[in-house]
């Protein structure tokens, strides 16, 4: 069973500065690299103390790119529906190459409404813009010559360059939450998946996987190649009880931060998004002690973190769960501690390599 980390900054200027932060990341992913986790992952959000400090994860991993050796670059996600995809895929390729091919691309469809204010975009397009600045990249990747020629976007005969260092492109991901179209639109296409479970009932989230699989069993890949990440918090301390009253105060802040960002949403509908307008009580209802209970989150002991991943798993099959180890405003040397605590208790019980301590 592989594991991975992701940054989904949830600080603010006043808690912490963009320099700490991005020092402190660097030096997770660095030390996560030499313990033996397999990837690092970020997104792509704006203006929010919820995922505001990370506005382009490809300017992020660039620099991951720089302090590992063997960790996947995973963005979680990149936004088409924000970006012209000449230079998307440009820029992208680019990293790919930095890299010596260790990219695997995540987009998303983005979901705040004040960042599609911002951007001059319409929520009502973000879908046809999701699928559209896709195949955009995927062709630009892995053709020469291409003329393009998009509801918005039309461009060519161009040849990207650099060509990405994977053949015929780096391998594609797509992140989902609610939607059960989105989960089928992923499989039928072939599109490894990335998804928030704490978002939804184990009950739907395994629903929407099996959806997403059966589809995935039609695309003409082999069944059982697709590849399902899956995001949760975690923290972990050699005190139990300790390990949940403190986590409780991280996940709390994150969801005060999360709930501003979409705040939004009390006064938004579309069909675009259907059941989004209900966002925030939602949110509001998903406390702490719910995502505990309904192992939504990852915290305790080892041991107890532990046996959270075997339910994961017996529920979910085969999956890669994508530790967000520092969420909230949490202190660096917290965070250090899940992630060394993780590495050295819980992933060798799941026959994951893992480095000598240095």
């Amino acid at each position: 069973m592989r594991f991975g980390i992701n940054f989904f900054p949830t600080v603010s200027p006043e808690e912490k500065s963009g320099a700490q932060f991005y020092d402190e990341c660097l030096e997770l992913t660095r030390r996560a690299d030499e313990l033996g986790y397999n990837s690092v992952k970020t997104v792509e959000h704006y203006f929010f103390a919820y995922g505001g400090y990370s506005p382009d994860p490809v300017t992020f991993l660039t620099a991951a790119a720089m302090v590992t050796k063997d960790l996947r670059l995973v963005t979680g996600a990149v936004i088409p529906a924000f970006s012209h995809p000449c230079k998307l895929a440009g820029k992208l390729a680019m990293l790919d190459n930095i890299s010596h091919g260790r990219l695997d691309v995540g987009f998303a469809r983005a979901f705040l409404p004040d960042e599609f204010a911002a951007f001059q975009t319409s929520m009502e397009e973000s879908r046809d813009r999701f699928n559209e600045g896709i195949e955009a990249c995927r062709r630009l990747w892995s053709e020469t010559d291409v003329v393009f020629k998009g509801k918005f976007h039309q461009f060519g005969p161009v040849t990207m360059l650099p060509r990405p260092y994977q053949k015929p492109h780096p391998p594609i991901w797509v992140a989902a939450t609610f939607t059960a179209e989105s989960f089928e639109w992923a499989g039928r296409n072939g599109y490894n998946l990335m998804i928030v479970p704490y978002v939804s009932t184990r009950e739907k989230v395994a629903e929407l996987l099996k959806l997403y699989r059966d589809n995935y069993a039609q695309s003409g890949k082999e069944p059982g190649t697709e590849q399902i990440q899956m995001s949760y918090h975690c923290y972990i301390a050699e005190d139990g009880e300790a390990a949940q009253r403190e986590g409780k105060l991280y996940f709390d802040d994150y969801t005060n931060k999360l709930l501003v960002a979409v705040s939004a949403w009390s006064r938004h509908k579309t069909d675009q998004y259907k059941g989004y307008e209900h966002l925030v009580e939602q949110i509001k209802r998903n406390t702490y002690e719910d995502a505990l209970r309904d192992t939504k989150v990852f915290v305790g002991t080892p041991a107890q973190v532990a046996e959270q991943i075997a339910m994961v798993r017996e529920w979910y099959g085969e999956v890669e769960p994508s530790l967000q180890i520092n969420f909230g405003n949490m202190p660096h040397e917290a965070a250090q501690r899940s992630l060394e605590l993780f590495a050295a208790e819980v992933m060798p019980k799941y026959g994951t390599r893992v480095a000598a301590t240095v």
